[in-house]
């Protein structure tokens, strides 16, 4: 058992240099062409690894969308492995931050999020093969190009491949201290449309219906539906009102960001912001739900085996969360066992201290190979 965690700490150079590579295409979500560049990397990758098939799906807005499959005419069902190779950082970035290795560091735009992971990903798929140990399973690789703007063009895709399989793999980095994410809150944004009436500020204030101070009230109602001890955030983070100084605010719009824990807790807040009604007469106020995520609920049979299989390898397996969403959403909304947080230790997401911890990225592969040929799928 300890044969897969000697090989891949003798590949961690190895694997420095593909993250390296994948560093250096800069892959900004908005810039197709560039976003492309890695993707045909990546196509050739998958096909050097010996995947049977290989389907692109052509979009239009974004980084085409590619499909690699092993093993897919063998029994069981597939375990899906789903990254995503866009990034926050436009083209450019790269030349104002460089690369740079630092105390077991590696520090560079787009390194934990998610290059790391992907590098982890195919590692283990290339290891497997080198040790004549990957497994007669089928096994999928769903790379998407729209992760970091709320996958409005993959989550259908992503939802149709991954029904059928029996575990998700995301490659998301792990937490700050090295733990899988085995739950995410959900993400729904809400639009909040105040509609008044004008009238001369100072001619006739009393004609008008204040959107503003309709909408000031509003929002101490919807502060309310806070409930942090219950993982329920509900936030205003922007607002827009009025026309004029001199003219009493006839539309008002406010973005509501929520996140909650459930899916029980979601339908709720729906409710709520259903339920909103007006505190002055002939003001009308309506709220429209925009797109958003599912929580990905914890699943603790999942997290246990997976937990069991690290073990068995040498490698200590350690659950915690994340406030934030990644596209196992979506699928552990299906009810696909879904394990997040399998890319590599490291900080800084978006941000300028953005790294990977380098040690982790041998036992991260390690977890990955293990899981390949152990998990069992529920039937």
């Amino acid at each position: 058992m300890t044969q897969l965690l000697s090989y891949f700490q003798s590949q961690q150079q190895a694997m420095v240099d593909l993250l390296t590579t994948l560093v250096n295409y800069e892959t900004f979500t908005t810039e197709k062409h560039m976003v492309d560049k890695l993707g045909d990397f990546m196509e050739a990758q998958f096909k050097e690894l010996g995947a049977s098939s290989v389907t692109r799906f052509p979009q239009k807005e974004i980084g085409d969308i590619l499909l690699a499959k092993w093993h897919e005419d063998a029994a069981g069902k597939p375990i899906m492995f789903l990254i995503h190779i866009d990034t926050v950082w436009p083209t450019g970035t790269l030349a104002e931050r460089p690369i740079r290795v630092e105390d077991g560091c590696f520090y560079a735009p787009g390194a934990v999020d998610m290059k790391g992971g992907i590098t982890v990903a195919l590692s283990a798929l290339r290891g497997l093969r080198a040790l004549n140990l990957l497994p007669e399973r089928p096994i999928y690789v769903l790379m998407t190009s729209d992760e970091e703007v709320g996958s409005v063009h993959s989550e259908t895709l992503i939802k149709e491949i991954a029904k059928d399989c029996g575990l998700v793999l995301v490659m998301e980095p792990a937490t700050k201290e090295g733990a899988l994410k085995t739950w995410r809150k959900g993400i729904a944004t809400y639009t909040l449309t105040i509609q008044g009436r004008p009238s001369h500020a100072g001619n006739a204030p009393e004609q008008g219906i204040n959107s503003v101070i309709e909408f000031a009230q509003q929002a101490l109602e919807i502060h309310k539906l806070n409930d942090y001890k219950n993982g329920v955030s509900v936030s205003v983070t922007m607002v827009n009102g009025g026309s004029a100084g001199n003219v009493i605010p006839a539309r008002t719009e406010a973005y509501i960001d929520t996140r909650m824990m459930t899916q029980q807790q979601l339908a709720a807040l729906d409710e709520a912001f259903e339920q909103l009604h007006p505190f002055i007469p002939g003001a009308v106020v309506s709220a429209k739900r925009n797109h958003y995520r599912p929580p990905m609920e914890r699943n603790a049979a999942a997290y246990e085996q997976a937990k069991r299989i690290g073990e068995a390898y040498g490698i200590s397996v350690r659950e915690d969360g994340s406030g934030g969403g990644s596209d196992g959403n979506f699928t552990a909304a299906l009810g696909i066992p879904t394990l997040d947080g399998l890319g590599p230790q490291g900080d800084g997401l978006h941000a300028l201290h953005e790294h990977v911890v380098l040690a982790s990225l041998p036992q991260r592969a390690t977890l990955v190979a293990g899981i390949l040929r152990d998990w069992v799928c529920e039937s």
